[in-house]
């Protein structure tokens, strides 16, 4: 694996289920992506092989956010990149926590 990006979106609404709403939407796209991905509870993680893919997702969940009523949205975004592969997965990260 080449790459690996957690995303945490915040839609600028007021309202705690618009919020939900909103963010169960990002995540039903990045589950339609078809990558391995890892829902937590401030973030979705999200690995695959190519940087350029994950960067276009990382992009479209804002695009998605808007779409679904959001007037704003802001988002935090950690990248881990190695070209050479090796990145660690989310298993390799998390998998003994949940034993």
């Amino acid at each position: 694996m080449q790459a690996s990006v957690a995303i945490q979106v915040l839609p600028s609404v007021s309202d705690v289920k618009e919020t939900v709403r909103i963010v169960d939407e990002v995540i039903d796209y990045i589950k339609s992506t078809g990558l391995n991905y890892y829902v937590g509870p401030f973030e979705t993680t999200i690995e695959g092989d190519s940087y350029d893919e994950l960067m276009d997702i990382v992009k479209e969940c804002q695009h998605v956010a808007i779409k679904a009523g959001c007037p704003a949205v802001s988002a935090y975004v950690k990248i881990a990149y190695k070209p050479e592969g090796g990145v660690l997965t989310i298993d390799q990260k998390v998998s003994k926590h949940h034993e």
